[in-house]
């Protein structure tokens, strides 16, 4: 869902390009959205737990295949995550904590750090969306057909498609569009790593075009596809 709590914007001058590191095989997530995460590792609590006491942010990054073999440890991840902040935390009676996280930018890891924590960290540079110069035809027919595209996959979700229709009205940048239907859009999590990864907005939203038309290709052959929204809590 989308975010309009204006004390959660993002300033270059607060941040520091060091980030805590939450890693997860099955999710990425993506600027302007907002993720219910349950946290429960107690090295994840400890994560949450010293953001919340100071600047409230998460990078949440993508682990690689193979991560099964360490997930304990280090396993590699992709070199692009999402920067988020802390926007509600509630502790449950177990120890364990329900969050919302708002993503606010995309990040590339520079280096990641000593464990210091039980938790990873990183240095982070971040990555602004990149809108090609003199091409402001290509950049309204690239809106207006992604637009299409997903209004036609959006009844597949009847459970939001209010919401959603209401956000498809709204005048949105063509970089926040293809990242909030990057993110509802059910596709393999490699596949929206690489939208995460694509910096330049016409390339990604290309790029998604073709997603919406598979998944709709998908769906003409196999009418029993589910889709949910808003999505349920990730569980670390």
């Amino acid at each position: 869902m989308m975010s309009t709590f204006e004390d959660l914007s993002f300033r270059f001058e607060d941040f520091s390009g060091k980030v805590r590191l939450f890693p997860l095989p099955n999710l990425v997530l993506f600027p302007h959205v907002m993720q219910p995460l349950h946290v429960f590792e107690p090295r994840y609590r400890e994560l949450l737990e010293d953001a919340a006491q100071s600047d409230r942010l998460i990078a949440m990054a993508l682990l690689r295949p193979g991560w099964e073999d360490d997930y304990e440890g280090r396993p590699p991840l992709y070199s692009v995550a999402c920067l988020g902040r802390i926007a509600t935390h509630h502790r449950l009676e177990d120890g364990t904590y329900n969050v919302l996280l708002l993503g606010l930018r995309r990040v590339r890891l520079l280096r990641e750090l000593q464990p210091a924590r039980p938790f990873r960290e990183a240095e982070v540079e971040v990555c602004e969306d990149h809108y090609p110069p003199g091409q402001s035809d290509l950049l309204a027919d690239l809106h207006r057909r992604l637009r299409d595209a997903f209004l036609k996959v959006l009844p597949l979700m009847p459970e939001a498609q209010e919401q959603l229709d209401q956000l498809l009205s709204t005048d949105m940048a063509l970089g926040m569009l293809t990242d909030v239907v990057s993110y509802v859009l059910d596709i393999d999590v490699r596949d929206k790593e690489t939208l995460l990864s694509q910096v330049d907005v016409h390339r990604r939203a290309e790029l998604l075009l073709q997603h919406l038309l598979s998944v709709e290709a998908q769906h003409a052959r196999k009418t029993t596809a589910v889709f949910r929204f808003p999505p349920q809590f990730s569980a670390n």
